[in-house]
């Protein structure tokens, strides 16, 4: 039981420092907060992610990207181009760390606008801490773990951050329906995000890229827009004008 919760939490507190810091805040912008909070999510979305680590920029640039590109050659992560996720997986990843380690050179519309804390990266992308958490990981499971089978989630674990962002590149550009007839293939998968905590309405995200409740109908819930409006109300961040819709 212990070890099912901990899966748990480490999904969804990983996956929350994904879509609120990384993706609404950091890439796309869709609030405000105050240098405070954002140094406190940077760390929060490194702490949650532990070993899979995402710099802050790289991940911005590459969803930037995917945008402008989306489903193109161009697309660092479309699943259009491979015949299954793993291969996307690894060019993905050879996108981020040319990106990451500035072996490329990015369209400055990319290349701005995003949180940067290069102290906590060195920290953060080392091998040091990100063995040092797996570390950890395992020795949770060796104290807690009552079955040998839960030993398999570990590597889930490990790869957390490329995890979610496989599954939603994937399942969101291949299965699912389409509220707009956007050019590129994307998809919502569920009515009721709760697995990816709204970031499986791609269709409804890549319509109003701006929009941070990705939801878009009324019998559709993403579950981080609640938080959002909570955030706002407490100050913790400021919404430019709140969609309700």
């Amino acid at each position: 039981m212990i070890i099912v919760l901990f899966f748990i939490a480490h999904w969804y507190l990983s996956l929350f420092g994904q879509t609120f810091f990384l993706h609404r805040y950091g890439a796309h912008k869709m609030f405000t907060m105050s240098k405070s909070w954002e140094k406190f999510f940077y760390i929060f979305s490194w702490i949650t992610q532990g070993s899979s680590y995402l710099n802050p920029r790289a991940y911005a640039i590459l969803h930037r990207m995917h945008h402008a590109y989306s489903d193109t050659e161009k697309d660092p992560h479309t699943p259009h181009f491979f015949r299954e996720v793993f291969t996307m997986m690894m060019h993905t990843k050879r996108v981020y760390n040319d990106v990451l380690n500035k072996r490329v050179t990015v369209d400055e519309k990319f290349d701005r606008n995003f949180p940067e804390y290069p102290v906590i990266d060195r920290i953060a992308d080392s091998w040091f801490t990100r063995i040092g958490f797996g570390v950890a990981y395992t020795a949770f499971y060796v104290a807690f773990a009552t079955h040998w089978w839960m030993f398999l989630l570990l590597p889930i674990h490990y790869l957390m951050g490329p995890v979610h962002g496989a599954i939603v590149n994937w399942a969101g550009h291949k299965y699912g329906y389409r509220n707009y007839n956007e050019k590129d293939h994307s998809k919502n998968t569920f009515i009721l995000d709760l697995l990816m905590m709204g970031e499986l309405f791609q269709n409804n995200h890549h319509h109003r890229g701006s929009r941070p409740n990705f939801a878009a109908k009324w019998y559709e819930f993403d579950p981080t827009y609640p938080i959002i409006i909570l955030f706002d109300k407490l100050g913790i961040i400021r919404l430019a004008r709140v969609r309700r819709k």
